[in-house]
């Protein structure tokens, strides 16, 4: 380190110490190349202190006491009128702390460098992995537990399901023309409620009565059923209610079984009044082509002008031939009675 130069000719009077038991000397006290130079009043140089090795007594207070770092016995003693000098000295002591290394301050950044790290793992890594861990060990046992615990917090709005006699064995042959690729392939109809069709974890689908009232041929019906099972084998429902809950309620399933009541209500308002998830178009005719199905009346059904729907229509897999029916004209018309009219 260099002095500054404006300190180069800088002098003081100063009373030194050379020792506890030793007289104070009056002496000049001058800044050289990094160092502050004690000379006696003859000029005669009696030591030289090196700057980055000056520690102050009694910072803030005056007159100024100096001492070596490590040896408090020798000290230089600037009284208040030597303020130039305290000054200079200060400065510099202070330019020299600012280039010494700060353990101190490097130990802090690496400690909150760690703690955001497991922060942001808390916050993007841990729900994921805690999540994917609930989805893969619940049972469809479970499953169907939680799902009908979704249903009673549904209830209210949806009211309850439509059971018209002679119509839930037309209801259960339509789940069988449609099955699942895995888990529980049953159907509901409920009389209200926003949504055309909610798959619960499970697997049983939630179907408006809408679909079976207000439409001519169970084509559908059965279109808006394909669209739910490929949302469910696109994402799991029970991934879906956790991912909408949070960690918490994820916690709670897997300590107690159960979400709770408070995340059921929440996701239930969630499913009765926020659209489905959309599904590509060729991801929809892979499904009605699977499950020979005519893709057309569902798009029209979605969208009476067509315009919004036209590829499901241009590319209807069966627009030329007549696959399986849905259901025959008997258990169409008693499926459509299924909530007593």
């Amino acid at each position: 380190m260099t002095a500054l130069d404006e300190y180069d000719r800088l002098e003081a009077s100063g009373l030194w110490r050379a020792a506890p038991d030793a007289q104070r000397t009056e002496v000049v006290v001058s800044i050289g190349d990094a160092t502050v130079i004690i000379s006696d009043l003859r000029d005669r140089a009696l030591t030289h202190w090196s700057i980055p090795a000056i520690t102050r007594a009694n910072p803030g207070h005056l007159p100024a006491i100096y001492h070596p770092d490590g040896d408090p016995g020798e000290t230089l003693e600037l009284a208040a009128p030597e303020t130039a000098m305290i000054d200079a000295i200060e400065k510099l002591r202070a330019a020299v702390a600012r280039r010494r290394p700060h353990p101190g301050r490097l130990r802090l950044v690496v400690l909150l460098t760690s703690l955001l790290m497991v922060a942001g793992l808390a916050l993007f890594w841990l729900p994921g992995a805690v999540r994917n861990h609930a989805v893969s060990v619940v049972p469809d046992v479970k499953r169907a537990e939680i799902g009908r615990a979704l249903l009673m917090h549904m209830l209210p709005v949806t009211g309850p399901p439509c059971r018209a006699a002679g119509s839930t064995a037309a209801l259960a042959k339509l789940a069988t023309r449609l099955p699942p690729d895995e888990r529980s392939g049953n159907l509901m109809v409920v009389r209200n409620g926003g949504a055309d069709a909610i798959t619960l974890p499970g697997g049983t689908i939630v179907l408006n009565r809408a679909l079976v009232e207000d439409h001519e041929e169970p084509d559908v019906v059965a279109g808006y059923i394909i669209a739910e099972r490929l949302r469910a084998r696109a994402h799991d429902p029970l991934d879906r209610l956790l991912d909408r809950v949070g960690l918490i309620a994820t916690f709670r399933l897997l300590t107690t079984g159960h979400p709770g009541e408070a995340a059921l209500t929440r996701y239930a308002e969630h499913l009765l009044t926020d659209p489905p998830a959309p599904l590509r178009d060729e991801v929809l005719l892979d499904g009605f082509r699977a499950w020979s199905v005519r893709s057309t009346p569902y798009a029209y059904a979605r969208d009476i002008s067509g315009e919004t729907v036209l590829p499901l229509i241009e590319a209807d897999p069966f627009e030329a031939s007549s696959p399986e029916p849905v259901l025959s004209d008997g258990d169409w018309l008693r499926l459509q009675g299924i909530c007593g009219g």
